[in-house]
């Protein structure tokens, strides 16, 4: 192999020359794929850029020590391709509509960047994954795995998977389960999704959601044409007259642990929830998003095991193993379910198979329960060092919905506002926190009001560094 010798395409048999040379020393079976791509990348990547005249084939060739015909092969292919152009005698260019270095992708996946302390809820410690237990069930899996099992799935899910769900949610949560009317979904957003289209469907263009709620359901539902329409809750859930009034058929709730106010609904506003439902041949939507975590007893019953003929039911792994997974469960009322599961089927053609049989795997095997009274314990202690941590810095602040979940709600003495201002100083000291009122589809205080309400989870962050952060924020607000 020898240096290019000078002639008037120096310039770009040098550049061709030192890009390709160390595809030219690939192994000889593949030495003309390596010399492809390395050409088509440089062109690609503008370090060959549009309107370069390359050297001859033969120079090309004699440069890199390899045959001409490797060399005249990459040239043919590339220009098939529209990276090169050629012409007879006119020798060979690169492209002038080749567009150059690609965009590097970028993650939108939602962080607190650069947070000292994070206390935004809704993401539980991702660090308790069971890594261990799920590659062994992993592993299991792909041995035993039937092959017919990789194909289209049951667009509602695995049988065996829906099988052991319906066993996990009869004893856990207490639903009425029957395997076939369970829908295997990417998560509760999915799960929202395909209940918006099924109300579309029936000719229901509203839905009511709960107010303060989850922020995300007025999209999921708008994507379905469905509009949400907020109905405030006290102290028990969901108020009944403005629910009766607003003409809905369809609403959603959190009634195991309010989303975001930590209150469990009442006995008596349960009866009553399901006895608008009955009244208007309507529906009550059940996001059970953390049910499995309560630390004073056992945890509250789900409400659709009260009604299942007016109660669809979801839930997922998200707060219990980690939200990357993208896997849940919608359990629908018989008169839903046909409509549902042809949705599903249209949507995605089922859950990945592979996916699906890790987790019944792990369910059946106990691993799931193992790892709920793992977090379960966890969450405890990080419960108790964020309450503690409160009534030590913000003395006289008074702590609310600590009975279950993955966050609480802090009220702040009145001395530590207004809240524009303390939010202002907590975010300039590196402290990330969520106001209750960010999560209300209508104000219900005036403006600068001076109560501050905190929405603070805790399930993701160690106990040190909830003492720290609680720190950092009371400095930053009396500072």
């Amino acid at each position: 192999m020898r240096p290019p010798q000078s002639d008037p395409g120096e310039g770009a048999a040098s550049a061709a020359w030192e890009l390709l040379l160390p595809a030219a020393s690939a192994p000889a079976r593949t030495r003309g794929r390596s010399l492809q791509a390395a050409l088509r990348e440089a062109v690609r990547s503008g370090r060959l850029a549009p309107g370069t005249r390359l050297p001859s084939s033969r120079d090309l060739a004699a440069d890199l020590g390899v045959s001409r015909g490797l060399v005249t092969e990459a040239y043919e292919q590339l220009t098939a391709e529209g990276y090169l152009r050629s012409g007879r005698g006119a020798g060979t260019w690169v492209g002038a509509a080749v567009r150059a270095a690609q965009p590097r992708a970028h993650d939108l996946a939602p962080r607190s960047p650069g947070a000292r302390a994070d206390f935004v809820p809704g993401t539980p410690d991702l660090a308790l994954f069971p890594r261990a237990a799920w590659a062994a069930a992993q592993r299991g899996v792909l041995a035993e795995l039937p092959h017919q099992e990789l194909g289209y799935p049951d667009p509602r899910g695995l049988p065996r998977l829906r099988t052991a769900l319906a066993e996990l949610l009869a004893r856990r949560r207490g639903v009425v389960a029957d395997p076939e009317r369970i829908v295997v979904v990417s998560g509760v957003a999915q799960a929202t999704t395909l209940l918006g289209f099924a109300l579309h469907a029936r000719g229901l263009r509203t839905v009511g959601v709960e107010d303060p709620g989850s922020p995300q359901h007025d999209a999921l539902y708008a994507s379905a044409g469905v509009t949400a329409v907020p109905l405030p809750v006290d102290d028990e859930g969901v108020a009944p007259k403005p629910l009766r009034a607003s003409g809905v058929r369809a609403v959603v709730t959190t009634p195991a642990h309010q989303f975001p106010t930590g209150i469990a609904y009442s006995a008596r506003r349960r009866a009553e929830l399901l006895d608008w439902a009955r009244s208007v041949d309507g529906i009550v939507l059940e996001d059970d998003y953390d049910g499995d975590f309560r630390y004073d007893r056992a945890p509250v019953g789900a409400l659709q095991g009260l009604d299942p003929d007016h109660v669809a039911y979801t839930g997922s792994v998200s707060k219990s193993l980690a939200p990357g997974l993208r896997l849940g469960w919608l359990l629908v009322p018989e008169s839903w379910a046909e409509e549902i599961v042809e949705r599903k089927r249209t949507m995605d053609l089922g859950h990945p198979a592979i996916d699906q049989a890790l987790f019944a795997r792990f369910l059946e095997r106990g691993d799931y329960d193992r790892q709920l009274r793992r977090c379960q314990r966890a969450y405890r202690d990080r419960r108790d060092a964020l309450v503690a941590a409160l009534d030590a810095h913000f003395p006289g602040s008074a702590v609310s919905g600590i009975a279950a979940g993955l966050h609480v709600i802090a009220t702040l003495p009145q001395r530590y506002g207004p809240e524009e201002r303390f939010l202002a100083r907590v975010a300039q000291a590196g402290v990330a926190v969520r106001p209750l009122s960010a999560y209300a589809h209508t104000r219900t205080g005036p403006a600068g009001a001076e109560e501050i309400r905190l929405v603070l989870g805790y399930a993701h962050v160690p106990p040190a560094r909830i003492a720290e952060g609680v720190r950092r924020m009371a400095e930053a607000a009396t500072g």
